[in-house]
């Protein structure tokens, strides 16, 4: 028996809680179950890092096992901006920052260490999507792009938010902060952002952000009423999460969504 089969798929793998259609399905892998060696150990799923070219290419193997059936999964090149994606089969990687699927057989996914990873679905389970939301992205309106791609109303779009660092440890400067609140026209809006999203930090001109509440505020706000999701740290867990803040050089999860052809 290899030192990954030793590792269960559910230490693997997060899989949403959430009302996803049949067609739909979602995961964000751990940082059990791979090859790779330290720090990136061990199941680094980014090429970009400095690590070993062929156990990443060996990770990106043992997570396509664990997909169901034989799925051409969509990988990026991601830049912190708020590029959508149109995943297609046959495609190598691509620049942007978030993947919408509507082929059956078809997967896409973000790469994370800290930042969030938003996944949608829509109710009629023919088109999917995630999105990659760092601090950056999330100000500059990857969320509102990529809700953008789906035919339907965002009425009709279900969310879930994955592994992400926590206001506990997301610390960031006053400008930060400003960033958000200028780029929120909405006054009611930029008032939820300003108290629910940020909470001043220990150091004077420091705040705590919290990813999670903007995110939901966002949604919210742009007709998104079934968010699912969020409450971890990946900068607090580390067994389970790499976390770019905590370690600086690391691996990254991958947060993958497609659909399945139903019988």
């Amino acid at each position: 028996m290899t030192e990954t089969s030793k590792v269960t798929d559910t230490m693997r793998l997060l899989q949403p809680s959430w009302s996803a259609p049949a067609s739909v399905f979602a995961l964000v892998t751990t940082r059990q179950g791979g090859v790779s060696n330290a720090p990136f150990d061990t199941f680094n799923l980014a090429l970009h890092v400095n690590d070993n070219p062929i156990d990443v290419a060996t990770n990106r193997a043992l997570l396509q096992e664990l997909l169901d059936g034989p799925i051409h999964l969509q990988w990026l090149a991601q830049v912190h901006g708020t590029e959508v994606v149109h995943a297609e089969c046959g495609k190598g990687e691509r620049a942007g920052d978030a993947v919408f699927i509507d082929t059956m057989g078809v997967a896409g996914a973000v790469l994370t260490a800290d930042c969030l990873p938003v996944f949608f679905a829509a109710r009629d389970g023919r088109s999917v999507a995630v999105a990659h939301a760092g601090w950056r992205g999330l100000a500059d309106g990857i969320l509102e792009q990529t809700l953008a791609r789906f035919p339907v109303p965002t009425s009709e779009i279900i969310a879930w938010l994955g592994p992400a660092i926590g206001p506990c440890h997301f610390e960031v400067g006053a400008e930060v902060r400003e960033i958000f609140l200028d780029s929120t026209v909405d006054e009611q809006l930029r008032g939820r952002i300003s108290a629910d999203g940020f909470r001043p930090g220990l150091i004077t001109g420091k705040y705590l952000a919290d990813l999670y509440a903007i995110a939901r505020i966002r949604l919210l706000a742009l007709g998104v009423v079934d968010v699912t999701g969020g409450g971890w740290c990946t900068h607090c867990d580390t067994s389970r999460f790499y976390s770019y803040r905590r370690d600086g050089v690391t691996g990254r999860m991958a947060s993958v969504i497609g659909l399945r052809p139903i019988s």
